[in-house]
C-alpha cells in the first residue's frame, strides 16, 4: 500500500472541498463571520461534518508508525468542543463526537418548571411558570443563523489540512494521555461504527472521500497495532 500517495490524494481533495466551503459562506481571512441565511448554513454544515470526519481519519493514517515524545501530563479539557480559538489559532478536534443513546431530540418550545404550590392559593396555579427551552442549534432570527461556531470550525479544518505533521503530533500526544488514564471514556479517536457525517447515498464529493479515508484509517490502525 502506497500510504504517502493515498494521503496526498485525499489531502488534496479535502483541501479543495474546504476551500469551496469557505468561498461559499464568504468566510473572511481573519475567520470573522457573524450570520448566514439558514439554507446556506445547513448546506455548509452538511459538507463540513463529513469533511471533519475525513480529516480525522487522514490524521490517523498519517500517524501510522509515528513515534512522538510525550509532553508533560496535563488535565484533559472538559466537553467535546469542535474547535476553539486561541488568539489567531484554531484547534481542530482530533476525535469523533460519541453517539448519544436514549435521548430523543426535542423541538423548541416551552419547558415546564417545578410545580410548587402555595397553601391557601388556587390548587391549579403553579408558583413557577414554564420557561423557554434554550435549543442547541444556533438562534434563528428572520431566517438568519449565528455562524461564529461554523467559522471557527472552518478555520480549524483549514489549518489542520495545511499542517498534517503537527496534527499527527497532537494526536499521538492525545493518545498517550488517554492510554495513561485508568478508565477513560474512550481511547480511540474514531468512534465505533460509521463515522459522523456518513451518508448511505452519496450526495457530494466529500462522501466518497470520507468512505475512502474511513477504510484506509481502519487498515492503518490494524497495521499500527500489529
Amino acid at each position: 500500500m502506497d500510504w504517502a500517495r493515498a494521503i496526498e490524494i485525499n489531502q488534496a481533495a479535502l483541501t479543495r472541498i474546504v476551500a469551496a466551503l469557505i468561498a461559499m459562506v464568504g468566510l473572511a481571512a481573519e475567520g470573522a463571520m457573524a450570520r448566514l441565511p439558514q439554507p446556506l448554513y445547513r448546506r455548509a454544515l452538511s459538507v463540513l461534518r463529513p469533511a471533519e470526519s475525513a480529516v480525522r481519519r487522514l490524521i490517523v493514517i498519517a500517524a501510522r508508525g509515528v513515534e512522538v515524545l510525550p509532553h508533560a501530563v496535563r488535565s484533559m479539557p472538559k466537553g467535546l468542543a469542535l474547535a476553539r480559538v486561541d488568539g489567531a489559532r484554531a484547534s481542530f478536534q482530533l476525535f469523533d463526537s460519541r453517539k448519544r443513546f436514549g435521548f430523543a431530540r426535542r423541538s423548541p418550545g416551552l419547558k415546564a418548571g417545578p410545580r410548587v404550590f402555595v397553601l391557601g392559593s388556587s390548587p391549579i396555579a403553579p408558583l413557577f411558570q414554564p420557561q423557554e427551552w434554550d435549543p442547541a442549534e444556533p438562534e434563528i432570527d428572520d431566517g438568519m443563523v449565528g455562524a461564529e461556531r461554523l467559522g471557527r470550525r472552518l478555520a480549524a479544518i483549514k489549518m489542520a489540512l495545511e499542517n498534517l505533521p503537527r496534527q499527527v503530533k497532537r494526536l499521538k500526544r492525545w493518545q498517550a494521555r488517554r492510554d495513561s488514564m485508568r478508565s477513560p471514556k474512550f481511547r480511540s479517536p474514531l468512534r465505533p461504527g460509521l463515522p459522523p457525517g456518513h451518508r448511505k447515498e452519496p450526495r457530494h464529493e466529500v462522501d466518497a472521500v470520507l468512505r475512502e479515508c474511513h477504510a484506509l484509517a481502519s487498515d492503518a490502525r490494524g497495521e499500527d497495532s500489529s
